[in-house]
């Protein structure tokens, strides 16, 4: 026979455990609750052969009631030391962030934290949860500290980007058109820019004259934006061959109400089957 005794003083755990393994697809475990002097406790006892299975699921178990009711708050730890300047609607936002990048990184992480809980097993069989928690499980720990970086370099990338936005905004808006109307051609993630007469504007002509940004080499959408912010059109028609993407959605955030979305006009047309004769 092998026993496990799992050690809390938090109920909801005692209660999510004991749920959890109520509902086990596993024979002959059998499990109690008790109550000792600082700890409430969950005692499972397997008397059958498969040992190994009967690890792994308590493994499992105490992996999943970590990711449940300590991770949060690992997170938030890791945020409030290493990130303690920024304030708490900057730190709530990281947290999110760090959701998104655990969510891609879960698979790995649940590895190696039940990898963790499963090597502590073999050598104690009462687990005190907090004791764990803060002790043995440091490889997980250390996944978290890197998810909080990339989550904490992914803020501070998007508030740049937003500042950066905001400060073209205010000069688009203070700043006199200089012509009516440009149409945009977005087609295979390159812009075309035409005139008010359909001519083609030549993008090459204001690579010497770059004001808006700061690269050292320029996509033709960098001079395309660059174009837009010196002509300042009073109205931009965007002809979308293809599809919407991040350059589509950054003119529609700095140009505002001077953006016209068109999808099937004669431009639109001429360039999709422009598009489908390269495909054949």
């Amino acid at each position: 026979m092998k026993s496990y005794c799992i050690k809390t003083d938090n109920e909801k755990i005692i209660e999510y455990l004991l749920n959890k393994i109520s509902n086990l697809d596993f024979s002959d475990i059998y499990y109690c609750r008790k109550s000792f002097r600082i700890y409430e406790n969950v005692i499972m006892h397997y008397k059958e052969n498969n040992i190994t299975k009967f690890e792994n699921i308590v493994s499992d178990l105490i992996m999943n009631t970590i990711l449940e009711f300590y991770q949060e708050k690992i997170l938030k730890r890791i945020i409030n030391i290493n990130y303690f300047y920024f304030d708490e609607f900057e730190k709530n936002s990281i947290y999110e962030n760090c959701m998104e990048f655990f969510e891609q990184e879960k698979n790995e992480v649940k590895e190696t934290l039940f990898l963790e809980v499963k090597n502590y097993l073999q050598e104690n069989r009462s687990v005190v949860l907090d004791g764990i928690v803060n002790f043995r499980i440091k490889e997980y720990v250390k996944q978290l500290d890197n998810i909080v970086d990339m989550a904490v370099n992914k803020y501070i990338i998007e508030k740049e980007y937003k500042e950066f936005i905001n400060l073209l905004k205010i000069y688009v808006n203070s700043t006199e058109s200089k012509t009516e109307i440009l149409h945009l051609i977005y087609f295979n993630g390159e812009s075309i820019l035409l005139d008010k007469e359909k001519n083609l504007v030549q993008l090459e002509n204001t690579i010497n004259n770059v004001t808006y940004l700061s690269d050292i080499t320029f996509s033709s959408n960098d001079i395309a934006l660059n174009a837009l912010l010196s002509l300042l059109p009073k109205k931009i028609e965007l002809h979308i061959v293809d599809k919407e993407d991040e350059f589509i959605n950054t003119l529609k955030l700095i140009f505002e109400g001077r953006i016209y979305i068109c999808t099937d006009c004669n431009i639109c047309r001429t360039y999709r089957l422009l598009q489908y004769s390269k495909k054949i």
